[in-house]
């Protein structure tokens, strides 16, 4: 496994994050531990996940998975970097009681020691806001997050889902309070054929010291080789997936990127993932395996090698949106 730092933090994390929304609603607990134990031997001590996950009346699921885990002991906590987040309606019927979600200070309060017990661990690594809260400011969320700091419940803050202008105006308003290091990572939607985040969000994220962790770095599987494997008898696509290949345009690109992987000799979902390695300020991606099978696959994607004649060819067929403003201005 190769290691980078966390954006400009001294934290030191595996180019691969482990994603773990599957584990609870797709993968059974047995199964969740043994990916687990399979990352961790590969060398992945980066580990994603959230309160919601697990969702509808099963929120707090997969982080109480992840708890059971850690307390078979091992040094297993030890060698993790715990990254989990905060933000959602945690109330089994959707319907949250006033000041049960989002980002005011004693939500955040609330979130985390729920957290802590779920994980069963008294330290979260990195405490990640899930999306934007209109309503708080952030003289509020950082005065939270100071005192959880000087609790020891959390080292350092993330943002996921944010837009460029809010990284520059948390880490403005956190280092005008002095004492807080403000966001050192942002987790955005970010893959080959969805780079709207090299516009705004990547920049900002570059030009502040954040990481970027990038999630569905397949775009839903639509980069892992969905026809290939439709052709070859395999799941067939459905939901978001079915609806796109059912646009010619959209199954004519999908051919192509897998024509010309093809043509290298290289799989498509490893290429994907090889490719947001490849990019300016990309921590690392995202994955969240299933199967012992797939966490197989995205780590031989670590060590694959792309050809600049393959990533002239990947961006001509999925074609980035250029910079800010010129991508719009000009």
């Amino acid at each position: 496994m190769k290691y980078t730092q966390l954006g400009r933090t001294g934290l030191k994390v595996s180019r691969l994050v482990l994603g773990t929304m599957n584990f609870g609603p797709q993968t059974d607990e047995a199964d969740s531990h043994a990916i687990m134990d399979a990352a961790l031997d590969a060398g992945i001590n980066f580990f994603d996940t959230a309160n919601v996950y697990g969702w509808g009346e099963n929120k707090g699921r997969t982080e109480s998975i992840i708890g059971n885990w850690f307390a078979k002991g091992g040094e297993r906590r030890d060698k993790v970097v715990l990254a989990t987040k905060v933000y959602g309606n945690m109330a089994a019927d959707g319907d949250a009681w006033p000041n049960h979600d989002k980002l005011s200070a004693l939500n955040i309060r609330r979130a985390v020691d729920a957290s802590l017990q779920r994980l069963q661990t008294d330290y979260i690594d990195i405490y990640q806001f899930h999306h934007v809260d209109r309503s708080t400011p952030f003289e509020e969320i950082w005065q939270a997050i100071d005192v959880l700091v000087q609790q020891g419940k959390i080292l350092y803050v993330g943002s996921s889902n944010f837009p460029g202008y809010k990284i520059a105006q948390a880490n403005e308003i956190a280092a005008r309070r002095g004492g807080t290091i403000g966001l050192v990572s942002e987790q955005c939607l970010y893959n080959l054929a969805e780079r709207r985040a090299e516009m705004e969000v990547i920049p900002a994220a570059q030009e502040y010291g954040l990481g970027v962790i990038p999630w569905s770095p397949l775009n839903g599987g639509m980069l892992g080789g969905i026809i290939k494997k439709e052709v070859g008898g395999g799941r067939r696509a459905s939901g978001r997936a079915a609806d796109t290949l059912a646009n010619p345009s959209a199954r004519a690109q999908i051919q192509s990127y897998e024509d010309l992987l093809d043509k290298h000799g290289i799989e498509p979902g490893e290429a994907a993932l090889a490719w947001l390695l490849t990019r300016p300020g990309v921590t690392g991606p995202i994955v969240g395996p299933r199967t012992a099978q797939q966490l197989e696959s995205a780590l031989r994607a670590v060590e694959l090698e792309l050809s600049e004649e393959l990533l002239a060819g990947l961006d001509e067929i999925f074609p980035g949106t250029g910079p800010s403003p010129e991508a719009f201005a000009w």
